[in-house]
């Protein structure tokens, strides 16, 4: 690939903000440093621009193999380059599901002729894949992951001897989906007997309450302790939530670790009125008071990842009624613009942003030379102008799906380029044809 040079920008890593030049070799960062002069190289002048490490996303749903209508692999990790995303971890509710070690290299496979990002994937615990889920080297991909609650896709893991045993029996990281089945259950069959399928979709958190994250995580957290496990419980939604996490040790040292999504921390319930289903999640957007926890749990450390949970649908899907409509919706092009903005108003340092999009991603999971700017680490680079206003129309959107829920919003900073192991991936609203993702590998002793 050859040499580029990256002038004159503003460089944001490891907690510093400085001023400086990258140069990129073939696809690695071979030297950061002021004034480099190299004459074989490209050179691209990002002057009054910020230059970030790649962001990486721990949870996404592009839909392949089996829902391809509502997004691909290929598409959707395109749409990810859009938005500054250049790693993602991919999660095993497809059709079929990733519950075998034959399925999971068959994704492999897939991915490594179609998606335009670095790639790799979760490996679903079942209910009666305990002795294939042994099998599985510590290294072969991100980690395991447990529906805790039922969502799309029906992997819902209930039998709490299972659970104990998957717990019991493997070094990876378990990323759990925590809801209380029966809970909610019971709190549907209410509101169903009141409206039948068209329930207002004011009640999805209502329905998917508190009680019900709290009861499953908190059960989820005992038994990590009990086993010894490492648990990292996937898109906290409640406020309650978040005084079952630590931040008086550091990530590295952590057994039981936490993330927020995207939605959590930009969405109320007072939205649904406008939005309807098209921020219908699971777990459901609560209240502010909620939102609010959840930033001052993400700003002292107690949640460690900010991540997507990605997940298309047609709009026709999420247009149905109530119990019909499918939860999840399209954001790896919009997250980091999204998260930007709170950088803007002072909600969020720009520099904890990047520690909690690209640093604390790549030590959670423990991935090879990627989440820093570090000579010698690959080169997944955004270059950002954050005073670059722009609009979330049906025309810019990148997802298959062809909508998205920041439609309309205007936008303060925009992503200019990203470059996925030194390739040029992104740049100025055009995207290169060219396919230059690797394979996550793992430093798991």
């Amino acid at each position: 690939m050859g040499k580029i040079v990256l002038k004159n920008g503003t460089i944001v890593n490891e907690g510093i903000v400085q001023e400086s030049d990258i140069l990129i070799v073939d696809d690695v960062i071979s030297k950061i440093a002021k004034d480099i002069s190299d004459a074989d190289a490209e050179v691209i002048d990002v002057s009054g621009m910020h230059i970030l490490p790649g962001v990486i996303d721990d949870q996404v749903h592009f839909r392949e193999p089996g829902l391809t209508h509502k997004g691909t692999i290929a598409t959707e990790s395109r749409a990810a380059l859009a938005g500054g995303i250049t790693t993602f971890m991919e999660q095993p509710n497809t059709t079929p599901q990733t519950t075998t070690i034959e399925k999971l290299e068959e994704k492999f496979a897939t991915a490594s002729n179609s998606a335009f990002a670095n790639y790799s994937f979760l490996f679903g615990g079942t209910n009666d894949n305990l002795e294939e889920l042994k099998r599985l080297d510590k290294n072969a991909c991100s980690g395991i992951k447990l529906f805790l609650g039922s969502s799309t896709g029906n992997m819902l893991v209930d039998d709490e001897k299972v659970i104990e045993n998957i717990f019991s029996n493997t070094e990876m990281v378990i990323s759990a989906h925590c809801e209380d089945e029966t809970t909610i259950r019971e709190n549907l069959a209410k509101y169903k007997s009141q409206y039948g399928d068209d329930i207002p979709v004011e009640l999805h958190p209502i329905i998917r309450s508190e009680e019900a994250c709290y009861l499953s995580s908190s059960r989820a957290i005992a038994l990590a302790k009990k086993t010894g496990a490492r648990l990292h419980v996937f898109h906290l939604s409640t406020g309650k939530e978040t005084d079952l996490f630590r931040n008086d040790i550091p990530l590295e040292q952590k057994k039981i670790t936490a993330e927020v999504c995207i939605h959590h921390l930009w969405f109320t319930d007072a939205d649904y009125a406008n939005k309807g289903t098209l921020i219908k999640w699971n777990p459901a957007v609560k209240t502010a008071t909620d939102r609010e926890m959840l930033w001052n749990a993400l700003l002292d450390d107690r949640i460690d990842v900010i991540a997507t949970d990605h997940a298309p649908h047609l709009l026709e899907e999420k247009n149905n009624v109530y119990t019909k409509a499918p939860s999840g919706g399209p954001l790896v092009q919009h997250a980091l613009n999204a998260m930007l903005e709170k950088v803007k108003d002072g909600t969020i340092t720009l520099e904890k942003m990047v520690q909690k999009m690209c640093h604390n991603p790549a030590i959670l999971f423990q991935i090879e030379k990627r989440g820093y700017i570090r000579e010698g680490y690959y080169a997944d680079l955004v270059v950002a102008d954050l005073n670059n206003p722009w609009t979330v129309t049906k025309e810019n959107i990148a997802y298959k799906c062809k909508w998205s829920p920041f439609e309309d919003t205007t936008f303060s900073s925009k992503v200019i380029h990203t470059f996925i192991n030194g390739h040029l991936g992104y740049s100025k609203g055009q995207f290169s044809e060219k396919r230059n993702a690797k394979r996550l590998t793992f430093n798991r002793p």
